[in-house]
């Protein structure tokens, strides 16, 4: 079985971004996103009024995650899915801190509350199901970053052990040089290094112009095949969606090739 995945950092709706502002950019996002078609889409940085924006501009998808503060406020790493195709059976949210349990609490050296958020999908017909984590990890904190890492792989190992194919995405402010993506790779298949793409950028700036080497990735458990990635350096009706490139991969839950 084939499925499409995808992460998206949708950048906030800053102010100050002008004709790059969230209003200006929603229907190129939604655009994109449809013109793909993912199964699971991870995405990073969603506020509720983004999101809300987003509901209404794909009807074919559901979605699950809180935000970060108390009472689901603030930046969301909501997971879309299609409801034809999957049906979700259980889901939830752990902080990146000494203490997951406790909405909006960090440590280490964390500039802000972080968090992944998870779900176990059933496909149909088939009924396999699969694990499906979305991340965000600091911007600041190396020790955080690092932290942070050890604590996703702990949960989704757990899955990993039961036989369940897993996935995780995100927007991990780490270059592949950087300790946390080496122990990522170590564990799981990096989709588009895996495809000979792991040092295209993903982050932009509104340029268009990536830096060298990703930030953004989707890894797999080994039991998958990665039978294709790529970043999606493309502009929908003259703007870009994001200050991010988008990436997909369409995988296999074939015995893995990796």
């Amino acid at each position: 079985m084939q499925l499409k995945l995808m992460s998206f950092n949708l950048r906030y709706w800053n102010q100050s971004d002008g004709e790059y502002g969230w209003p200006e950019r929603r229907d190129s996002v939604a655009e994109l996103i449809r013109r793909e078609n993912p199964l699971v889409l991870g995405t990073q940085e969603g506020l509720p009024p983004m999101l809300a924006d987003l509901d209404e501009r794909l009807p074919a998808y559901d979605r699950i995650g809180e935000g970060r503060w108390p009472g689901g406020e603030n930046e969301h790493n909501a997971i879309y899915y299609r409801r034809d195709a999957v049906d979700v059976l259980r889901s939830g949210q752990f902080w990146l801190s000494e203490t997951p349990d406790v909405p909006a609490s960090k440590s280490w050296d964390s500039s802000l509350p972080r968090i992944c958020t998870w779900g176990i999908f059933e496909l149909k017909p088939s009924r396999e199901k699969i694990a499906f984590f979305n991340t965000h990890l600091d911007h600041e904190g190396s020790e955080a970053r690092e932290k942070g890492t050890q604590l996703i792989w702990q949960e989704m190992s757990k899955f990993i052990q039961k036989g369940m194919p897993s996935f995780l995405t995100g927007d991990f402010n780490c270059k592949p040089d950087s300790s946390p993506i080496k122990f990522l790779r170590s564990q799981l298949t990096d989709a588009l290094h895996s495809q000979g793409k792991g040092d295209i950028g993903t982050f932009h700036g509104f340029r268009g112009a990536a830096s060298p080497g990703p930030i953004d990735y989707i890894f797999a458990s080994r039991d998958v095949t990665v039978l294709s990635a790529e970043v999606l350096d493309c502009e929908v009706n003259d703007i870009l969606p994001s200050d991010h490139f988008p990436i997909a991969a369409r995988v296999s839950l074939e015995t893995g090739k990796s």
